[in-house]
C-alpha cells in the first residue's frame, strides 16, 4: 500500500487514518477543510460541494503521480435535533457530507482505482443500520451509505475491492459542539479511533483474489449495536 486519500483527513477517525498509513509506510493525501497532521499532503475543500471534491480528487492522484491505492472515506458530520427544529439547510449539509461527498470522491477516483486495483472503504455508523430520534439526517445519509456500498461492491467486484465499515461511537470530537442531550454521558463506553483505523488497514492490505466487504466495530459494551 502507498498512497491513500483521506477524506476528513485532519481529525477524528481521519486523523487516525492518516497516522495508520503513515505508520504503515503509506503516503496519505488528505481533502478537508483544516490542515491534516504537518507533513501531510492535503487539499482545501468544502465537501459538501461535491463537484469541488471530485476535483480534489482528480488533483490529489496527480500529485500522487497518477496512481492511488485506496480511498478512505472518514468525513463526516451531524447536528442532532427534530427534524421540524433542523435547519433545511444544515439538514442538506449533512446529507451532502455525510452520503454525496462519499460517493462524489469515490467516482472520481475510480479509474485509478481500476488501474492498481486498489480498495475503497466507506465509513457508515452503528445509525446505519439502526435508527434513533433526532437524527433523521444523520441515519439517512449513513443508511444510504450502507447502499450505496453494497451497490458498489457489486458493480465492481473483480476490478476494485470495497469494504462498509460501521463504527460505533469513537472518543473524537464529533460529541464537542452538540448540546449536553445529545453528549454522550459521562459513563458512555468509546472506542478508539486508531482501533477502528487499524481495521480500515486491514481491509485495505487484503491480498489479492480476497476482499473484506464489511466491517462492524465497536467498544465491547457499545449500546447502539446491535
Amino acid at each position: 500500500m502507498d498512497a491513500v486519500i483521506v477524506t476528513g483527513g485532519s481529525s477524528g477517525l481521519g486523523a487516525a487514518v492518516v497516522e495508520a498509513v503513515r505508520k504503515a509506510g503509506g503516503r496519505p493525501f488528505v481533502i478537508d477543510r483544516q490542515a491534516p497532521a504537518e507533513g501531510v499532503e492535503w487539499i482545501e475543500c468544502d465537501l459538501a460541494d461535491t463537484r469541488a471534491a471530485e476535483e480534489a480528487t482528480r488533483q490529489l492522484i496527480e500529485r500522487a503521480g497518477g496512481s492511488i491505492d485506496g480511498v478512505v472515506t472518514a468525513a463526516g458530520m451531524d447536528v442532532p435535533g427534530a427534524l421540524a427544529d433542523i435547519p433545511g439547510e444544515t439538514w442538506d449539509r449533512i446529507v451532502m457530507i455525510d452520503l454525496l461527498a462519499t460517493a462524489a470522491v469515490v467516482r472520481a477516483a475510480l479509474p485509478a482505482l481500476k488501474e492498481s486495483h486498489g480498495g475503497v472503504v466507506t465509513i457508515s455508523s452503528t445509525l446505519g443500520i439502526k435508527a434513533v430520534s433526532d437524527a433523521t439526517a444523520y441515519c439517512a445519509a449513513k443508511f444510504g451509505v450502507v447502499g450505496f456500498t453494497r451497490a458498489l461492491s457489486a458493480e465492481l467486484a473483480g476490478q476494485v475491492n470495497v469494504t462498509l465499515v460501521i463504527p460505533g461511537g469513537m472518543r473524537t470530537k464529533f460529541f464537542d459542539d452538540r448540546t449536553e442531550q445529545y453528549k454522550p454521558g459521562p459513563d458512555a463506553i468509546l472506542n478508539d479511533p486508531a482501533n477502528v483505523a487499524s481495521a480500515i488497514l486491514f481491509a485495505l492490505n487484503q491480498p489479492a483474489g480476497c476482499a473484506v466487504r464489511e466491517l462492524v466495530i465497536a467498544a465491547e459494551q457499545e449500546t447502539s449495536y446491535p
